[in-house]
């Protein structure tokens, strides 16, 4: 299955889910027929399947797509501020964040724009931000091969914002390592360094 998919929907899907979503609005006390939500359960359904889309792509042949030797280049190559979003599984609600994500490697190295799509491909799915974490460092460690690998994600999740205990302004870290970075505490202190300063690119 190829990784890349255009935005297009299934038909028969977004018409089922069209249905249930209908359903809800209903149940909800909502009037289906009014003007401002005649069309919502098919844009719901659309956007469904736009943010759950990562489930029917694979992360491990967006990164084989563009595999180069090192040419001796063994220092750490780190891809920051990637923008981040995702679905929290437990409410269907949006998490927002940044990913940072550094490898050290061995004899190959990967097109930079891979890593963010590979972020991309595990974000958009109904997700736990534990496991997102997890899944970014374990496609790059198998895939690559590297000597190692740092994945960390900040975050902001809209089920505790808008809703629960309503902490607007809380937000989430996690990460995860492999390699040197689990064995090196000084290579986890300097990717940590790296990525809390401000960059100056683009300004």
């Amino acid at each position: 299955m190829a990784y890349y998919k255009s935005e297009s929907y299934d038909e028969i899907t977004t018409t089922k889910i069209a249905e249930h979503y209908r359903e809800i609005l209903k149940l909800l006390g909502e009037d289906c027929t009014r003007e401002g939500l005649v069309k919502t359960p098919e844009r719901v359904a659309k956007a469904l399947q736009f943010i759950t889309k990562g489930k029917n792509e694979n992360p491990a042949e967006i990164l084989q797509s563009a595999l180069f030797q090192s040419d001796g280049y063994s220092e750490m190559v780190l891809v920051k501020d990637i923008d981040l979003f995702s679905t929290c599984e437990h409410h269907i609600m949006p998490f927002i964040g940044k990913a940072h994500v550094a490898y050290f490697p061995d004899s190959r190295i990967v097109g930079l724009s891979k890593i963010p799509r590979v972020v991309e491909c595990f974000a958009r799915r109904l997700q736990v931000q534990e496991r997102l974490t997890v899944q970014i460092k374990d496609c790059i460690q198998d895939v690559l091969q590297p000597k190692g690998v740092a994945v960390v994600i900040e975050a902001v999740h809209t089920c505790v914002t808008l809703r629960g205990v309503q902490k607007a302004g809380t937000s989430t870290t996690t990460s995860a390592f492999s390699g040197i970075f689990l064995e090196n505490p000084e290579l986890r202190r300097e990717f940590m360094t790296l990525i809390s300063k401000e960059s100056s690119c683009g300004k």
